[in-house]
């Protein structure tokens, strides 16, 4: 079984990420979630950040502490 991220748009299924191809009369289930779409760039991003994360828990490398830094507002 596969499943394949996407949205419809115009009556045809956009899939988020890579070009999917589905065998000719392959057996299906469809589900509309009830929540709004993101936007294929916000879904990249997402990905990427997860990417990112995972890629420093898979490090061996130590990852450095950095000092927090509080802003504020100043009127000029």
């Amino acid at each position: 079984m596969l499943a394949y991220e996407g949205y419809f748009e115009n009556g045809h299924f956009c899939p988020i990420g890579d070009i999917i191809k589905v065998p000719g009369r392959s057996r299906a289930l469809l589900t509309i979630l009830d929540e709004p779409v993101l936007e294929a760039d916000t879904a990249n991003r997402l990905r990427a950040i997860d990417n990112f994360f995972a890629e420093i828990e898979d490090s061996a490398e130590e990852v450095p502490e950095f000092e927090r830094v509080k802003f504020r507002e100043v009127e000029i």
